[in-house]
């Protein structure tokens, strides 16, 4: 039986005790308590704050379910850094200490899981052969598992996600096999899914017997675009995507488009450089002839795209943060422009992901997921737990997310 939840990271605009309470006000029979870094810091909470939250939850129906550390807490302009891979160990235990103040503070307030992610392979990871960033990540999954002692009631979750090292099911599973601890299982969240399974749904049906809990938004489709940097291994599928090639000599970008290619240059071009950006055009197979677009002429102050493009750049494995952060007037650039035909060059919202959904989390009922048949294939393969929506890309509206959400997916779900 699935029940349904809400997370705190899309009410992070209220005071903590006031999101319990308007969590509880809707119907919600879960919250999910996430940790931020002005709501529910786990620095910070004292055991006077713990002892008015369980209070909180004496007086109201509603029940904590997850406590949700994969969060935007350390570093807010590079999110989920420093991960549980990464190669300073500084930095892998300040990682594995967070996952840790999240065992004890669920000890504390009787929570049964605590999540987390397993983090991106970052530039450090591929200028470096030797780091093997599983080896890591399992390391530091064992070390967080020593906290959870024999008699607590507490499984700790790993929950795959677009870019991720662990992004897929498959992968989720295979890890969670390889620990092979009953304390160890699997986090779903059905908009990831929807960015990483073909068929989600036969996915979904695979991946319930391991998994113990679930987050909820919708999705939409998009265009997918891969960054990449330029080498001779370099190959081009513009079926699956556009690729915006990373040229390091110069720090120019090339967009890889069916029908708007265009090179971004720092500095004017000569005739021998513009021969070899045409001919890596030629080896993806644009017909199309390449457009020169000036890099210093670009708008790189904030536009209505700020959200979409952090959340999209965020994702991109592999490049530095500066690489990434120069490519973000360039997305800019083809979100809004219109070409010769008067066409967006790119008329969707940008996507890095295995399906071409967009990884934002829109409020149920306003994407393409087919809810009933996800929560059908979870309750037939055994699922049942506490189902928790989580729309941190909607706090501005969260009394619209909060109450629609509700209403729509309670049509899905029985007691609620």
């Amino acid at each position: 039986m699935i029940k349904l939840s809400y997370s705190t990271f899309g009410l992070t605009n209220l005071e903590f005790l006031t999101a319990i309470d308007v969590v509880d006000k809707t119907g919600y029979q879960g919250i999910e308590l996430s940790f931020h870094r002005d709501q529910f810091n786990p620095f910070e909470l004292t055991d006077e704050d713990i002892t008015k939250i369980k209070q909180q939850f004496e007086t109201t129906g509603v029940k904590p379910v997850c406590i949700a550390t994969a969060s935007y807490f350390f570093l807010p302009a590079r999110p989920h850094e420093p991960s549980m891979m990464c190669p300073d160990l500084a930095g892998r235990k300040r990682r594995i200490n967070l996952v840790k103040r999240g065992i004890e503070i669920a000890k504390k307030l009787n929570v049964p899981f605590v999540s987390f992610g397993s983090g991106f392979i970052r530039e450090e990871h591929v200028v470096n052969s030797s780091i093997n960033p599983r080896e890591l990540l399992i390391d530091s999954i064992r070390q967080c598992l020593q906290e959870v002692k024999r008699e607590d009631d507490i499984t700790l979750l790993i929950e795959p996600e677009p870019g991720m090292f662990i992004e897929t099911l498959d992968q989720g599973i295979h890890l969670i096999n390889e620990i092979n601890s009953p304390r160890f299982k699997l986090h779903l969240d059905l908009c990831h899914m929807y960015c990483t399974e073909h068929d989600y749904i036969a996915a979904l049906a695979k991946a319930a017997p391991y998994a113990k809990y679930l987050h909820i938004s919708d999705a939409r489709d998009g265009c997918n675009l891969k960054i990449i940097k330029r080498s001779a291994q370099m190959a081009f599928d513009l079926n699956f995507a556009s690729y915006l090639v990373y040229f390091p000599e110069n720090a120019d970008f090339l967009l890889l488009d069916k029908k708007n290619p265009i090179y971004f240059y720092d500095n004017p071009l000569t005739k021998e450089q513009k021969k070899h950006i045409e001919g890596i055009a030629g080896m993806a197979n644009v017909k199309e002839a390449v457009d020169y677009v000036d890099y210093n002429r670009l708008y790189a102050g904030s536009t209505k795209f700020d959200n979409e493009i952090f959340t999209y750049l965020i994702s991109v494995p592999g490049l530095s943060f500066d690489v990434l952060e120069r490519a973000k007037p360039v997305i800019n650039y083809i979100r809004e422009t219109k070409n010769s035909n008067g066409k967006i060059l790119m008329d969707k919202m940008v996507a890095n992901t295995l399906t071409g959904i967009v990884h934002y989390h829109e409020i149920p009922g306003e994407g393409n997921l087919d809810f009933e048949a996800c929560f059908k294939a979870l309750n037939d393969n055994g699922f049942s737990g506490y189902a928790s929506v989580e729309l941190y890309h909607h706090v501005a509206s969260w009394e619209k997310a909060l109450v629609d959400s509700f209403k729509h997916l309670s049509q899905y779900v029985e007691g609620n």
